[in-house]
């Protein structure tokens, strides 16, 4: 920290910048969102989704890659919605894509999913209660894909260290790091913006997930609870703290989603939000 013209200003790690698709990951003063639903229901939902956030990020001048999962393999209860499967699920990405231009991101859970996710996605993504799976991050550093990772709820930040390693001793050169929240006692997370410059420091892009960190992990009993309107206040501390990329899940109908309901935002919702971030960004030294 040094004092500038009778300020004080803080000076934040650099980290490597990188491209997935048309957005760069990474860049100086820049800001790039990840969005989209949880699950992918259905296939108007991600469409609209992505037509009304990619039009916001171009408005913005925001990076904008589109994240919805074809399966969740983590739902609280056996009778829960996962999603419509792989096949039907990456030919539904396809088509965003094809439609809107926009890089892709999914969830991937096992080393056998990596080769055919990879041939349709910009970016995989390593779920937080995997991160330490080391074949599944071999896997993924091997996919030639941008790779991005979860920081489990369970794991210090500095304990990151030895997931970039496996990454990168395994032959990846794109990754990131996201913030998820930590568990704090039972069916709660806290959001540690400590962590941030923290994650930052190891040389990569820091990502901020700003509707997961306010999950109330099986809050609901049979489901997992949230406090959505937490989310703007939490968003706003991370990107203050210097993040490179926000998270968001979007969804038409945030009441109706079959996953996250209680913490995905709607489409005003972000359309409100993301112009704020963009503004500290820029003031962000």
């Amino acid at each position: 920290m040094s004092a500038e013209n009778g300020r004080a200003t803080v000076t934040l790690p650099t980290v490597q910048s990188f491209q997935v698709g048309n957005v760069t990951w990474g860049a100086p003063g820049k800001l790039f969102l990840i969005a989209g639903p949880c699950i992918i229901e259905n296939e108007e939902t991600p469409l609209r989704v992505a037509e009304a956030v990619s039009k916001l990020c171009a408005r913005l001048d925001v990076g904008f890659v589109f994240k919805a999962s074809y399966d969740k393999a983590n739902r609280s209860s056996i009778t829960a919605f996962r999603g419509l499967g792989m096949e039907e699920g990456l030919r539904i990405l396809e088509k965003v894509r094809s439609e809107l231009g926009c890089p892709l991101l999914t969830d991937i859970h096992d080393p056998s999913q990596v080769g055919p996710v990879a041939e349709v996605v910009d970016a995989v993504q390593v779920p937080a209660f995997l991160c330490r799976q080391t074949d599944l991050l071999v896997a993924a550093a091997k996919s030639g894909r941008a790779v991005n990772v979860k920081k489990g709820q369970f794991l210090a930040p500095w304990d990151v260290k030895n997931i970039v390693t496996k990454l990168v001793e395994s032959g990846c050169e794109r990754l990131s790091i996201t913030e998820r929240g930590a568990s704090f006692g039972y069916n709660n997370l806290v959001s540690d913006m400590r962590a941030l410059p923290v994650l930052r420091e190891m040389g990569w892009p820091a990502i901020f997930d700003a509707t997961h960190s306010v999950q109330l992990p099986g809050g609901g009993g049979t489901h997992t609870g949230g406090m959505r309107e937490s989310i703007p206040f939490l968003a706003r501390a991370a990107v203050a703290a210097g993040v490179d990329g926000i998270f968001a899940e979007v969804h038409v109908d945030p009441k109706s989603s079959k996953s996250d309901a209680t913490t995905i935002l709607g489409i005003d919702e972000i359309e409100a939000l993301l112009p704020v971030l963009v503004e500290l960004k820029r003031i962000v030294i």
